[in-house]
């Protein structure tokens, strides 16, 4: 059942062909056999899940329906959970959580079964996920190489099919260069459309909830099972159906292809593979019937806005820390710097965000959607970036990964979609994105180019990955282990 993914585990638990509990075992099961190798889990609740998965068969056998009555999914560890932990990557005690958290609670009015907590970098701040409290989570593509981050424990956990779906965070990309970089579809959806609550905003407003999985039908209906504000949201847009626009046929649209990376005055360039992969994307536009011009967003000066709201938010999160001496020395230097800039340039920072709105958004007068890379290179090695300075990592991170984090600024959604493999077998993906509420556009044509492409089909260890099985230059026998 782990290859008919979050829809189809759906309509089998409603026609009575699987239960919620056989479901919830066998997820429980892929996860312990995975967990010494990938490391995609940070909690696993396997008595509660049962629990909740015995009440699910109950309810379906009354007759009850609802959208995700039984299905095993995960959520990224920076989500509360009621009776586990929410570390977010640090080290230490931290005390259980009271309540749920608006999009677990969500999850759960949905009837999901919830198997676990999946792992992220401290405070989501690296596309890699890797630290002292946990260790390394490994790509089930190439297992020597990382799934990106921050949300690389739920898209390690949804490409090696331990789970057919998960939540994950984006702060910078942290859903889209995961999604990118494990083959699988990542919605960064409006923000404030997946509720953020207990914070009435995460990270100044970078931060939003979105989802990962296979496929953009299983991503539309967990997109739409999430969704929703809490009262006390500061951000509240009006609702969509992800799911019927996953099924609609867009228009004849104009699409703006773009490589250009905003300023950032640090080094960075296109990986040439990735550049051809998205070239590729962009000819399969064509031939579905789109016009693609190359265009550039004018993104001016959003790299200044970016870093108060950033190291902003790490400050306020730093301070919930059982133990701040655990944390990473990049973190504290992170809190230093926003201790210095969480004054005026955050309140200015803010301020700036309708401008750039309106110097960006200019775009969608004359084009329907963006294509972009997702990240400027393909996945990075375990370990690439471990024991750098905080400066060092900020510039090799925003290296590999410059054109994610602008639409963070603006709040507006973006879709990563798979671009292919590399000549060594390692994923690549492109960006599809919009302006404010464009969810139900960018999900209808991410869902023509699945429909073409059938990305779906290529999984780890299937469909010739060069790094799949450990083969390739990541030197790993087929279970993961050293050679």
């Amino acid at each position: 059942m782990s290859d008919c993914g979050l829809v189809g585990m759906a309509a089998a638990l409603a026609e009575g062909s699987v239960s919620a509990r056989q479901l919830t075992e066998q997820a429980l099961l892929r996860i312990a056999a995975a967990q010494p190798d990938l490391n995609a889990f940070r909690t696993v609740r396997a008595e509660a899940a049962l629990a909740e998965a015995d009440a699910a068969d109950r309810r379906l056998a009354a007759g009850e329906r609802l959208p995700l009555l039984g299905v095993p999914l995960a959520v990224k560890d920076d989500m509360d959970v009621a009776g586990e932990p929410t570390a977010f990557g640090c080290a230490g005690s931290f005390a259980p959580k009271t309540a749920d958290s608006e999009a677990v609670r969500r999850l759960r009015a949905a009837g999901a079964v919830i198997v676990g907590k999946t792992q992220t970098p401290e405070l989501g701040q690296w596309p890699f996920t890797e630290g002292g409290a946990f260790g390394a989570t490994r790509n089930p593509w190439n297992r020597s190489y990382t799934p990106g981050g921050s949300s690389g424990g739920s898209a390690a956990a949804v490409a090696a099919g331990l789970v057919p779906a998960a939540l994950g965070s984006d702060g910078a990309g942290s859903v889209r260069i995961p999604a990118a970089w494990t083959h699988l579809v990542g919605v960064k959806p409006q923000r404030g459309r997946i509720s953020t609550w207990p914070e009435p905003e995460s990270f100044n407003g970078l931060t939003v909830n979105g989802v990962l999985a296979r496929t953009v039908a299983d991503a539309a209906l967990l997109l739409d099972a999430a969704s929703g504000a809490h009262p006390e949201d500061l951000h509240r847009p009006a609702r969509i159906c992800a799911v019927e626009a996953a099924r609609r046929t867009p228009r004849r649209l104009r699409i703006a292809l773009s490589f250009v990376m905003a300023f950032t005055a640090t080094p960075k360039s296109l990986d040439p593979e990735v550049r051809s992969a998205v070239e590729r994307l962009a000819a399969r536009l064509e031939s579905l019937g789109h016009e693609v011009i190359a265009e550039d967003p004018r993104y001016g000066p959003i790299g200044l806005t970016f870093v108060p709201r950033a190291t902003s938010g790490v400050r306020d999160w730093a301070e919930r820390a059982p133990d701040p001496a655990l944390l990473d020395p990049r973190t504290r230097e992170a809190v230093r710097t926003g201790r210095l800039l969480g004054g005026l340039p955050l309140r200015v920072s803010r301020r700036a965000e309708s401008l750039l709105r309106r110097r960006v958004g200019e775009i969608f007068g004359r084009f329907d959607v963006v294509l972009t890379p997702t990240t400027a290179t393909p996945p990075l090695r375990i370990g690439a970036l471990a024991g750098m300075g905080a400066m060092a990592t900020d510039r090799a991170m925003i290296a590999a990964c410059p054109y994610a984090w602008t639409w963070n600024v603006l709040g507006w959604p973006g879709v990563n979609i798979p671009a292919g493999l590399t000549d060594d077998g390692l994923p690549m993906g492109a960006q599809l994105l919009g302006p404010a509420d464009s969810e139900p556009l960018l999900l209808a044509l991410a869902a023509q180019v699945e429909a073409a492409e059938d990305w779906a089909a290529r999984r780890p260890g299937r469909g010739g990955a060069a790094g799949a099985a450990g083969t390739g230059r990541a030197g790993r026998n087929a279970e993961g282990g050293p050679p």
